[in-house]
């Protein structure tokens, strides 16, 4: 591997990637962070997350600038807790389209939709509705129940699918096929969940448009994930690095491989430097 640069600024998935398979940070990579910030390095959170479930990855961290949310969707500035921009809302006509060919794709599938108002919990807005009986991998109890002429009734920044008898890839795929790059598929479970989104709105775009207000050169930016959906975050990135855990086709695509998330892979590469 060639020799890379001390980076200008830090970009990183959070859930398989930063946080441990408990989804807590260590102190490990807890002090490492801290000394990237003091020596003056942004970091940047970069996820599928909401912003409301920022605050709490935030403040163990330690950190107060941007969070790249909804795999691009949304940029959030978490010390001053406001959405900063929004791009590619998905509005109820498409929302309406694509949940039709999703149940031609995936029979019986199950909808949310993702919404963001003014900051990470905003009480005029209904940030996560779900249909009856959709699964969230990462554990159920969150969002308010509706019908589904509910969930596509506003716009939303991200539609998500679940699918009690599939697993992540065989959902994307057969969505795919049917939706013909109307919106753009990912996913970062494995456990039976796609997400969709506006054509071409990515982690590397988030990320864009924050170097782009720090003026710090894409090419002297390290991005860390682990899923699909950080793929064009780590292409887009000056040096991608993948966590051992990664999916498949993020090893292949990585211009590096760390250890897993539980043994601090993060940290073990930002050490060489901070």
């Amino acid at each position: 591997m060639e020799r890379v640069d001390r980076p200008e600024l830090i970009a990183s998935d959070v859930d398989g990637t930063l946080l441990g398979p408990m989804e807590l940070l260590t102190e490990r990579t807890r002090g490492v962070l801290h000394r990237a910030v003091e020596a003056g390095v942004p970091v940047v959170l970069a996820t599928g997350r909401p912003p409301r479930w920022i605050p709490v990855v935030a403040t163990a961290a330690g950190l107060t600038g941007y969070a790249v949310c909804a795999n691009g969707a949304v940029l959030y500035d978490i010390g001053e807790d406001r959405v900063v921009d929004v791009h590619g809302l998905l509005e109820p006509a498409l929302l309406h389209s694509v949940a039709d060919a999703l149940e031609t794709a995936l029979p019986g599938c199950r909808l949310a939709a993702e919404r963001v108002g003014r900051s990470a919990n905003d009480p005029d807005v209904r940030n996560f509705v779900i249909e009856p009986k959709y699964h969230n991998p990462w554990g159920d109890g969150e969002g308010e129940t509706f019908p589904r002429a509910e969930i596509l009734g506003r716009p939303a920044v991200k539609l998500l699918a679940s699918h009690a008898g599939m697993n992540s890839d065989e959902m994307a795929l057969a969505a795919g096929e049917v939706l013909d790059g109307s919106v753009d598929i990912t996913y970062s479970s494995r456990g039976g969940l796609i997400e969709l989104a506006a054509h071409g709105v990515t982690k590397a775009t988030g990320l864009a448009e924050v170097v782009r207000r720090l003026d710090v050169p894409a090419e002297r930016v390290i991005a860390f994930g682990d899923m699909p959906n950080d793929l064009e975050m780590l292409r887009w990135a000056g040096h991608g690095v993948a966590m051992a855990n990664a999916h498949p086709e993020v090893l292949r695509t990585a211009d590096e491989i760390t250890a897993p998330n539980s043994e601090d892979g993060v940290a073990q590469i930002l050490e060489r430097w901070f």
